[in-house]
Parts: C-alpha cells; structure tokens; sequence
C-alpha cells in the first residue's frame, strides 16, 4: 500500500486508517467536499551561502621551504611550542569547513606541499576555496653529520618546520559546497599528518566543543585530577611538572587526552 493513495474495501463506508495514514472507501462511495492529502515529506531547507564570497585566488597559495631573511639564528628545541592548547586561529574566519589539529607537532615543507596538491586537485575553485590557517615554516632545525664526533658546537640549519599545537585550525575550505562534498579529501589530507587530526566543520566543532562542557558540568566523579593535585595527596606534587598544574593533566607533552575530565 503506497502512502497518500486511496485503498477501497468492500463495506460502503467511507472511513480514516489510523495505521496507514490514509482514507479506505468503499466500492463505489466518495467522500465528497473533501481533498485528502496525505504522506506529506519534510525537507531540510538549502544551506544559506548568502555570506560566501570566492576570492579572486581560491587555491592554496605555494609555502616556501625557508624564511627569507638574511641570516636565521639558531635556536633551542623549545618544546613547550608544542605543548598544551593553542591560542591562535581556534576560530573559523571565512570557510564553513577544516583541519583541526588534535594533538602537537611540527609541520615540515613536505607537509604543506602535501596538503596543497591534495586540496587544490580535489575542490572545484568555482565554487570553493581554501585559506591557509598557519604560517609557512619558520622555525630553524640543525642537524650534524652522520660519523661526526661529539661536540664542536651546534649544527648546521638542516630545515625549517611550523609548531603547531592542539586545537588549532591548519587549513580552512568554503564556499557553495556542503561538508559531506569535502570531508573525503580533508579526512585524507588529516591522516597524513605527524600528528591526530580531524576534519571538522563549523557545527561540528561548536558541538565537539558544547559536549567536553556537558561532561565536565555533569561530572559525578569527585576525584578529577586538578582537585588530587591542588589537594597534593600522597605527596605527588614533587613527582610532576609545572606544566601537570598548568594544563590541569589534559595535555602530557605534545598529546592531548580528551578522556580525562
């Protein structure tokens, strides 16, 4: 029995079939005056891109593979750049849809150009574009040559790489185009990163974001880790790090442990 269409029966009546949700007439007899509609479909109503403007560019820019500057001093390894939430570029600015990064690391010039050719091949710049979230590599790494002895001062420059830490956008892609359209090719692109990384889009990330807030709101359990160390029982204040206090035992090293409330 296919919805809406009228099913007759052998009574002459002209009755209301709760469980199909249409009208049974009889051999012959009519409801007259009426019109019956049934099986009417809800749609979704279309996206609004009413505020989507395409760039005359709309393809990833090319990074280049060392800063132009004259002369780069060397550094130290600094890894607190990787360590904890990031601060920057949290927030979507144009595109409805990204990267986001799950955990630190560092992004080397072989990663850029792999996300370049990957994005740009797969979105259609008619009607999508894509931003950069990042900077290009900026951060100097040295390394000595293989046999060297110990010593001798710090090596040479070898490449240069971008810190990034977690919760940070890395790419961003808008336009005319829905997220089921380009979370193929960004979940493809987030795979081969050196660190977690997930393709989101801007409801997504509000409701990733809406759900870590409900469960530390809702939590019942009375022993989180931020009140056993403000508490400093058993003494474990001297077995952890300044940054344990900090970050409130969310984030060890460059990992981020989105189970622990």
């Amino acid at each position: 029995m296919v919805p809406g269409r009228l099913r007759y029966n052998r009574q002459a009546s002209c009755t209301f079939n709760n469980s199909y949700g249409d009208w049974v007439i009889s051999r012959g007899a009519t409801c007259s005056g009426t019109r019956v509609f049934t099986g009417l479909k809800k749609y979704e109503l279309p996206p609004d891109y009413s505020g989507i403007k395409i760039p005359e560019k709309p393809k990833l820019k090319f990074v280049e593979r060392a800063p132009s500057v004259p002369k780069v001093r060397r550094e130290f390894k600094n890894l607190r750049d990787i360590r904890g939430p990031s601060t920057e570029a949290t927030e979507f600015t144009e595109g409805q849809y990204g990267i986001l990064a799950m955990g630190g690391g560092y992004l080397r010039w072989g990663h850029f150009e792999m996300m370049r050719l990957t994005i740009n091949r797969n979105m259609n710049p008619k009607k999508m574009f894509a931003i950069w979230r990042v900077p290009a590599p900026y951060k100097p790494i040295t390394r000595k040559g293989l046999g060297q002895r110990m010593g001798g001062g710090k090596g040479a420059i070898d490449h240069y790489v971008t810190a990034v830490k977690t919760g940070r956008l890395i790419v961003e892609v808008g336009g005319y185009v829905e997220f089921v359209e380009v979370e193929r090719f960004l979940t493809q692109v987030a795979q081969k990163l050196p660190f977690p990384a997930i393709a989101v889009s801007r409801e997504s990330l509000q409701e990733m974001r809406d759900k870590e807030e409900e469960r530390r709101r809702n939590n019942q359990n009375p022993w989180t880790f931020e009140r056993i160390i403000t508490s400093n029982m058993l003494g474990m204040r001297k077995f952890l790090s300044p940054y344990d206090l900090q970050l409130k035992g969310r984030y060890w090293g460059k990992f981020f442990l989105p189970d622990r409330v």
